[in-house]
């Protein structure tokens, strides 16, 4: 993994270079520039080294004609298949790296070699012919990319941080982005915070011409449309899919430098360590202990099962313990290599166990992450899965069960659930799929801004990335499989994966995720819904191919979540930073959110007539956020 930044347009050396500091624990094993003045183009790239650590990786990587330059950040696991097709007909190769080889597939077929990639990626190529940049980003979008465009210059970088240079001195916020932050922790399209800087949506490209996008196009679509899978035996399902997994894992083993793994104790990240440990027996991992976060209300957590996996499997565990008021103190820190504001503390998991394994001598680590978004492994698939009963209870029923449980504590995680489920279930379709990942309704959410906020917003649904998009399915599709669509294009590319890809290259580390391998996506699409779910039992189908590889203890067990304990740490450890962020002379400075209604949402959180603590925590994120990409403040 690395850092990939460029410019088309006018700018100086020392800007590039700049851009390279603010990328540099992306890679710190390397970094470089091409520049053409003639073309007004400059590339830049920082290196961790994964594959072939000698000097012949070193980006930008020019074709022997200097006619095409590629910068490229993420992995190409068929790589050596693609290569050996290069050599067939004619290709000469000068390093052993996947780099090269993308470089010389874009001039063998241009942006047709998208559809023949396997791995994760974002990359640039400038092509000196055409005097064309071409940007194009993975599949489930992994690894992420940002740009900004204006009439004389386009910019682009692998974190926001690295567009600020370039960016105008008043910079600007997007009041529809920071809504959806405030609905969801996280920002579903290609919108940021940043009014000018967009993301490069998962399965897309843009081309570039004379400083200006004139061709933007999503190459890749999820299988939405695939038939189901029709075995006569369940066993040959299970056969099928553990031989899909086995090959992904093991694919993504290749590099040149030993590959660890995450290890939760949870069935997902288990099954990625079982398997790996074919090729690799003593792969080492690594987890956290929420104990040591002050985490007491979660019946152990994940630590236990962890221990339990790796003595079963017998591979080495590394524990990491995290201090609560180290890790909050990091909060500022965390939301600058985000460099978007996700109200989630999880993230800081990803974080510090990255740090561990880099100590540990470790630049890779596998990853469980995929599999609750392929296989049905959320609360809310279970609600979309169970609709065809709860539908039978009259809307006004449901409405009368939102009422009283909205009235109860609200520190009780059962009346919570009730709460949000009776929530749901007053809305229609597909409308009630997209609610199923709000944390807070939108009309306390817009009661926090101010009026001058308010009317700066140009559209005032939260959801209408999701339910664009759910507009453009077919009809026949099955609610379950909707919701799953949406885990895929949004939730995982927009949240989970884009916390993980940040918090693990802020420690130089790169995470590989074999659950979402492209053959492995296709087929999980064909999955019939009675073998995802059964008998409310979730990824059911999943688990049985865990069977041989695991104990039954840990495939079945409750799930527990990879987290933190915010709502005690929001009014206990993280008081002094709320009170400090979220002051009245902070808010009234900022302008966007009436103080008098935070602190009415502080205080009734505090006596649990609400649960407030992630709204809260996101109002402290978006200010953090502000300090540090619109007032250019230090944590």
């Amino acid at each position: 993994m690395c850092g990939i930044f460029g410019i088309n347009g006018a700018f100086a050396n020392e800007q590039l270079k700049l851009i390279s500091q603010k990328l540099s624990h992306r890679g710190p094993d390397d970094a470089g520039l091409f520049v053409s003045v003639e073309d007004k183009i400059g590339l830049g790239h920082t290196r961790l080294s994964i594959l072939d650590l000698s000097a012949a990786g070193h980006q930008p990587m020019i074709d022997s004609s200097a006619d095409v330059a590629i910068v490229f950040n993420g992995e190409i696991y068929n790589y050596l298949h693609l290569r050996e097709g290069l050599e067939r007909s004619g290709g000469v190769f000068y390093s052993n790296t996947d780099t090269e080889v993308l470089l010389q597939l874009y001039i063998a077929e241009g942006v047709k070699m998208l559809d023949s990639l396997s791995g994760i990626f974002a990359f640039a190529i400038w092509d000196g012919k055409k005097k064309e940049l071409f940007v194009a980003r993975d599949a489930l979008g992994v690894k992420p990319i940002y740009y900004f465009c204006d009439k004389d210059l386009f910019a682009f970088a692998s974190e926001i941080k690295g567009l600020i240079p370039l960016l105008p001195s008043e910079k600007r916020v997007n009041n529809d982005a920071i809504n959806r932050y405030m609905s969801f922790q996280w920002c579903p399209g290609n919108e940021t915070a940043m009014d000018s800087v967009f993301k490069l949506g998962p399965g897309e490209y843009i081309k570039v011409r004379d400083q200006n996008i004139y061709e933007t196009k999503t190459w890749y679509q999820l299988p939405l449309t695939s038939s189901p899978i029709k075995f006569k035996k369940s066993d040959s399902l299970v056969g099928e899919l553990t031989k899909k997994l086995r090959s992904a894992v093991h694919q993504q083993l290749i590099a040149d430098v030993p590959v660890g793994a995450f290890l939760s104790g949870g069935v997902d990240s288990s099954i990625v360590v079982a398997l790996a440990r074919e090729m690799n027996p003593d792969i080492h991992c690594f987890t956290i202990d929420p104990q040591s976060l002050g985490d007491e209300n979660r019946e152990g957590g994940d630590l236990p099962y962890a221990r339990r996996v790796a003595d079963y499997l017998k591979v080495p565990l590394t524990v990491v313990e995290a201090d609560p008021h180290a890790m909050i103190a990091a909060i500022g820190d965390m939301v600058y290599h985000l460099d978007e504001p996700l109200g989630d503390l999880s993230a800081l998991n990803v974080l510090y166990i990255s740090h561990a394994a880099r100590r540990n001598g470790y630049k890779v680590l596998l990853s469980g992450l995929g599999g609750d978004d392929l296989f049905t492994g959320y609360r809310r698939h279970r609600a979309v899965h169970m609709e065809e009963f709860l539908n039978l209870i009259p809307r006004y029923i449901w409405s009368m069960i939102q009422k009283i449980s909205s009235q109860l504590p609200q520190d009780l995680t059962s009346i919570r659930r009730i709460n949000k489920l009776a929530s749901s279930m007053r809305k229609d379709g597909d409308e009630r799929l997209v609610d199923y990942f709000y944390w807070a309704k939108s009309s306390d959410i817009f009661s926090l801004y101010s009026d001058n906020f308010f009317k700066g917003m140009r559209n005032i649904d939260a959801g209408a990335p999701m339910l664009n998009f759910i507009n453009g399915l077919p009809s026949s599709m099955s609610p379950i499989d909707k919701m799953l669509a949406l885990e895929q294009k949004f939730f995982l590319p927009d949240h989970n994966l884009l916390y993980t890809d940040k918090m693990s290259m802020a420690a130089g580390l790169e995470v590989r995720v074999p659950f979402l391998d492209p053959d492995l996506i296709r087929f999980a699409a064909r999955i019939p819904e009675s073998q995802q779910i059964k008998n409310s039992n979730l990824k059911w189908i999943l688990k049985k191919v865990a069977e041989p590889f695991l104990t039954s203890d840990v495939i079945y067990r409750k799930k527990v979540g990879f987290g933190v304990p915010l709502r005690s740490w929001i009014r206990n450890e993280l008081r002094p930073l709320v009170s400090d962020v979220l002051s009245k002379e902070s808010l009234q400075a900022r302008g966007f959110f009436k103080h008098d209604a935070v602190f009415q949402l502080i205080e009734e959180n505090d006596k649990g007539r609400v649960d407030g603590s992630y709204l809260i925590l996101s109002l402290v994120c978006v200010e953090m956020w502000c300090r540090r990409f619109i007032d250019q403040k230090s944590a």
